[in-house]
């Protein structure tokens, strides 16, 4: 070897030595932590890694150069590297724009893909929101009308097809979901009479990142008066209360146990007792991820504005126990206050106040 390319070579290797390198260690899967920003810590750095990353040569680029972790793109300037045969291994990059520069070399960048019928959601029903689709039983006095009664809600809500992806074990993206409940009322103290009942059905479409989920949505609701409740009320003048209605709203966790939420829905079909307008805000409070066995207390207050009662409306506050599975659905039991203008719409314009208990499987 000619004794110029000695320089050469002794200049390659204290470069090729100065290179940073990263250990390949086995993490522990992300626990289901929803609207939290951080990576998994490592849970030992003895572990070996799999077969097919003991090979793989680590590279340290600068972070403008790296793979977009947002869009999953190459930028115009990424890093170079060298000739690979095309069975060998494929690079992996340090990118110090993650949290944990170790662990973003061994999962990357997320990429966006199609899901068909996903077993979680994007947007969750509101806990406290009196016409969202959920399991549920609540029991309670009617102290305004000195009554027994129980309000049962069958229905739920589920995601159609999804594009987006999935951090920490949280999804994110597009989401077409369908939704639908028969929310009836039972009379307690009139040997369980039907009384009344409103059907909901609706087709949300969804998009969330990071701390944010929006909403847009047509749902159709109908209500209707028990046979039972007008063969004792014979006077009461049943009427033909239906809606159909477009709705926006946006979904914020400040913190990862805090959400807050607004909407706004207009009906562009409004028959007998409806006006187009209606508003609902609200907050739900229960620490994020799966509870195990043990639960963790809830605390949940929602407001619902209406035109048809001059923007009046109900104000509902729930608190109690929550147990969380791994798909984020969650099972309540608590206290029940409301109070406001009637929750079935065949009564839209009497007040009532419930004190009671319930028990609520959410979505």
């Amino acid at each position: 070897m000619p004794a110029s390319q000695f320089p050469k070579l002794a200049l390659f290797a204290v470069v090729a030595c100065s290179l940073p390198t990263v250990d390949l260690v086995a993490f522990e899967e992300a626990t289901w932590q929803p609207y939290r920003e951080t990576f998994a810590v490592p849970t030992s750095p003895t572990v070996e890694p799999a077969q097919h990353l003991v090979e793989a040569p680590v590279f340290a680029c600068p972070p403008e150069t790296l793979l977009n972790p947002q869009q999953g793109q190459f930028p115009g300037n990424y890093c170079p590297t060298p000739a690979y045969p095309a069975t060998g291994p494929s690079p992996i990059f340090v990118n110090t724009q993650f949290d944990d520069p170790a662990l973003a070399s061994l999962i990357g960048p997320k990429v966006w893909d199609w899901k068909v019928l996903p077993d979680d959601v994007i947007w969750h029903s509101y806990w406290a929101g009196a016409k969202e689709p959920r399991m549920s039983g609540a029991v309670f006095r009617d102290t305004s009308g000195n009554m027994s009664l129980l309000d049962v809600t069958f229905g739920g809500r589920t995601s159609l097809l999804r594009y987006g992806t999935t951090k920490n074990n949280r999804p994110e993206g597009w989401e077409l979901q369908i939704e639908g409940a028969g929310m009836l009322r039972l009379n307690l103290d009139q040997n369980w009479d039907f009384e009344a009942v409103d059907f909901r059905f609706g087709v949300p479409i969804v998009y969330g990142h990071g701390k944010f989920q929006y909403k847009f949505s047509y749902y159709h609701l109908s209500s209707h008066a028990g046979d039972e409740f007008l063969v004792r009320n014979p006077g009461f003048t049943r009427i033909n209360f239906s809606r159909d209605a477009l709705v926006t709203g946006v979904s914020f966790f400040p913190l990862p146990a805090w959400r807050w939420y607004a909407e706004a829905g207009w009906a562009f079909y409004a028959d007998e007792g409806t006006e187009p307008w209606e508003f609902q805000f609200g907050l739900d409070y229960a620490q994020p991820g799966p509870t195990g066995s043990r639960g963790t207390p809830f605390l949940a207050i929602n407001g619902y504005l209406r035109e048809e009662v001059d923007f009046g409306g109900s104000l509902v506050a729930q608190a109690g126990w929550l147990w969380r599975g791994e798909t984020g659905h969650v099972i309540r039991t608590g206290l029940h206050y409301y109070n406001g203008k009637s929750n079935q719409f065949q009564f839209f314009n009497q007040f009532e106040q419930q004190i009671g208990l319930g028990l609520w499987y959410d979505y």
